[in-house]
């Protein structure tokens, strides 16, 4: 593996230089089972030496743990570095299984200040809103948001899983840095409207699960027999059942790639996201999640990949033929409003 940097390109029109590629941490605390702590810091300072300067967080992950956890390293490297967070998800006060959408005012205070303190900064690099409460207007959300970059608590502004609509809108309160959605093979339905919305406004596009969640790797073939019990990919209904069946088989053109670029399937998948920055026209930073040194080696080495129109038109049906949704419930996402 070559310790080559990756090349580097601008958040939004007024926003940071980052790696072209970014890290995304959730999983080193939350969702996908059980993790090496050692391992995961490792990882961390690795992909800093390949060049990912962009490291992805949120206030949600693990209640809180995940900023916590990426601290000492933010510390360790605060001016060679971007890091963004997000608020937005709450506890349901009356069932704390379940999460809610909360865009108030006071709420992002809140947010705001405990993320500054767990992560140990003084000033949040990239705040993102982490879902969109459709009961108070945008506008006034991206307005609070405004308010915290005047203070100097926060340097850029960020929006996740919003419609074309609602960027613009947010774009005519506050300049806009980026915008997170999922985006992968697997995944497409923000090109009908966020992406060329985000091209015309000079926003950059951050997709999350750029793998996939790792099946678009061929990790995993059914979540629900391949994967641990805290895992949870087991109730996301793509990677269950005769759903994951399914979409198992969508994967022999990324398989058959790979093998004639002498590359992972994984590696296919990130140079098809990448390689979107030049057919829609705009930059476009995947934050690939991953605990391992390995794997963010092979993740990198996937921004030297360039895919052939015949090779991208081989690509091009996967995404109409997957089975099931990105989660059970889609009320989460922008794909309802868009």
């Amino acid at each position: 593996m070559s310790d080559s940097k990756i090349e580097k390109v601008q958040l939004g029109t007024h926003g940071p230089q980052v790696g072209v590629q970014g890290l995304g941490c959730m999983g080193m605390s939350f969702a996908y089972g059980p993790t090496d702590a050692d391992e995961a810091r490792a990882t961390l300072e690795r992909a800093l030496d390949l060049g990912v300067t962009f490291y992805d967080t949120a206030d949600a992950y693990a209640a809180g743990e995940n900023e916590k956890f990426l601290a000492p390293f933010v510390k360790a490297h605060r001016d060679e570095i971007v890091i963004a967070t997000k608020f937005a998800l709450a506890m349901d006060p009356n069932d704390p299984t379940k999460r809610i959408v909360r865009n108030d005012a006071g709420y992002i205070r809140e947010c705001v200040e405990g993320s500054l303190q767990r992560l140990g900064v003084d000033e949040i690099d990239l705040y993102y809103m982490h879902r969109r409460d459709v009961n108070i207007p945008i506008e006034e959300t991206v307005g609070v948001m405004a308010e915290l970059v005047r203070e100097g608590k926060v340097k850029h502004l960020g929006l996740s899983e919003v419609t074309g609509g609602e960027l613009r809108a947010a774009q005519a309160v506050h300049p806009i840095a980026a915008v997170q959605s999922e985006w992968s093979l697997f995944s497409r339905d923000i090109e009908a409207g966020v992406v060329p919305t985000a091209a015309e406004l000079g926003v950059a596009l951050v997709p999350y699960s750029p793998l996939g969640r790792g099946f678009l790797t061929g990790a995993f073939v059914s979540a629900d027999k391949d994967l641990s019990a805290g895992d949870f990919r087991r109730q996301q209904p793509r990677f269950t059942g005769d759903n994951a069946t399914a979409n198992a088989e969508l994967l022999a053109p990324v398989r058959k790639l790979a093998e004639a670029r002498g590359a992972t399937l994984g590696q296919i998948a990130l140079a098809w996201v990448q390689q979107q920055a030049q057919l829609h026209g705009l930059a476009v930073v995947p934050i690939p999640g991953t605990r391992k040194r390995t794997r963010v080696e092979e993740n990198a080495a996937a921004t030297r990949v360039t895919l052939t129109a015949d090779e991208l038109a081989l690509l091009e049906p996967i995404a109409g033929q997957v089975a099931g949704g990105r989660y059970a419930d889609m009320s989460f996402t922008s794909a309802g409003r868009e």
